[in-house]
């Protein structure tokens, strides 16, 4: 076990907070005043981490935080006090510490850590595929006269004929199943893959935006056995993911600040693959680094990808 003083906690702490409030102050403050932002809101709309539970900072698995202060995470959920260990780290019985409880988090949350460790080692192993373009948004308005349009208040960007002519015009080939599940009934036949809930661990692969801004999800699933930093280092990477997703989508987001990226066209094609390549290569490390993190709560598992293993990444 590592420990960590107040001195030493107590900045890390503050420095979370810090981070995390560039992000959930703007968007706390427009859910009081009744506005939306298609982008921004994203992260604490559509996953169920709310702000004031990613606002916790935890130290993760393995470290105890001492002194008065520390007390205070005494009644925190998957927290305990080390007394019978604090010889073992060079403090005196009765010193106020806390640490995170392995044992009865893994007795609660056993099945979401080993599902957890099943998608991302699945993940990492894949060859990732770059030929999407994000037409995943546009199936989800294709033919939209005839249902009803997901983002009420965005204009379609080339209207509905334009947007649908784009969809008919070009393959869709969407690997992930929290997409999929949002495309229009006609959007639904056109897609080469049939994801579902039950395949997923077999499809998912790390050149999909949304399969890598999930690493967010699995992270703060994971939560309190995951040190803050690394849950912030996967909302960031979605974040900047959600951002792209959104320009390359079929909305007019020029009034939100958002400049299209054209899928249309060769030029905004070749644009979208260049980013999602980067954020391949980028979730590939971070999806490394989560493993790492949990591998001692997983124990020893055939097959299970190690942080030191290489990312897979390759046309498709």
């Amino acid at each position: 076990m590592q420990h960590l003083s107040e001195d030493q906690w107590l900045p890390l702490e503050a420095a979370h907070h810090a981070r995390v409030a560039r992000y959930a102050d703007p968007y706390l403050a427009r859910r009081s005043a009744g506005k939306k932002h298609p982008v921004e809101d994203f992260l604490f709309t559509y996953y169920t981490q709310k702000p004031g539970q990613l606002q916790r900072w935890h130290p993760g698995d393995g470290r105890v935080l001492s002194g008065p202060r520390a007390v205070d995470r005494a009644g925190w959920k998957y927290y305990r006090t080390p007394d019978g260990e604090l010889a073992s780290i060079g403090l005196a019985p009765g010193t106020p510490a806390v640490t995170f409880d392995r044992t009865r988090f893994l007795r609660d949350r056993s099945e979401a850590v080993n599902f957890a460790g099943i998608i991302l080692a699945g993940t990492a192993k894949r060859p990732a595929q770059f030929g999407c373009f994000g037409l995943h948004e546009w199936a989800m308005v294709y033919r939209q006269e005839k249902f009803e349009l997901r983002h009420e208040y965005l204009e379609l960007r080339l209207g509905a004929e334009g947007t649908d002519a784009v969809v008919d015009e070009n393959r869709i080939r969407c690997t992930h199943f929290d997409a999929f599940r949002f495309y229009t009934p006609d959007a639904i036949p056109l897609n080469e893959h049939r994801p579902t809930r039950e395949n997923q661990r077999a499809m998912e692969q790390p050149g999909c935006l949304h399969a890598n801004m999930d690493l967010y999800k699995w992270a703060y699933k994971l939560t309190p056995a995951l040190p803050s930093d690394v849950v912030m280092d996967c909302f960031e990477l979605s974040w900047r993911i959600r951002t792209m997703d959104m320009k390359a989508s079929p909305y007019d987001l020029e009034e939100w600040g958002y400049p299209p990226i054209k899928i249309e066209t060769p030029q905004g094609k070749a644009e979208y693959v260049e980013y999602q390549r980067a954020f391949a290569a980028e979730s590939q490390e971070l999806r490394a680094r989560v493993l790492e993190a949990v591998q001692p709560l997983l124990g020893e598992r055939p097959g299970a990808v190690t942080a030191g293993e290489p990312a897979a990444i390759s046309e498709r």
